[in-house]
């Protein structure tokens, strides 16, 4: 991590030199926080936690193993898989939307999940349903 500039001018070019993707995860971040939820990127496995995120895709498991639909949330900290057993879709979970979920979370293939979660969708005021 590079340090902060120390003057005006040089924390100004850095704030202009950052991507749009930088941008965009600092202000998820920022969403979580402001509502006391937990980033992604702090979770602990066998835990109940609460997080925000946009999904950034949803897969449907292949037809031979048991319907599971899996929607990766980012919360401009890390990712989390999302899989609801036994369900091929769900209306509204779409790339590009915003959710709050709830669950325990484990570590499935390496990868962060929660099984099953309680989720409510945020709507573009960044109020709970839609």
């Amino acid at each position: 991590m590079t340090p902060e500039p120390r003057n005006a001018l040089g924390r100004l070019a850095k704030r202009m030199l950052r991507s749009s993707a930088e941008i965009d995860s600092d202000a998820l971040a920022q969403e979580s926080s402001d509502v006391g939820l937990q980033h992604i990127g702090e979770l602990a496995p066998r835990t109940l936690v609460s997080v925000r995120g946009e999904v950034r895709s949803v897969t449907l498991r292949p037809a031979d193993e048991v319907a599971a639909l899996d929607a990766e949330l980012w919360d401009g900290t890390d990712v989390l898989h999302l899989i609801w057993l036994g369900r091929r879709s769900i209306p509204g979970i779409a790339p590009g939307v915003k959710l709050q979920a709830t669950g325990r979370v484990t570590r499935h293939h390496e990868v962060l999940t929660i099984f099953n979660p309680s989720y409510e969708i945020i709507g573009p005021d960044g109020h709970h349903g839609g």
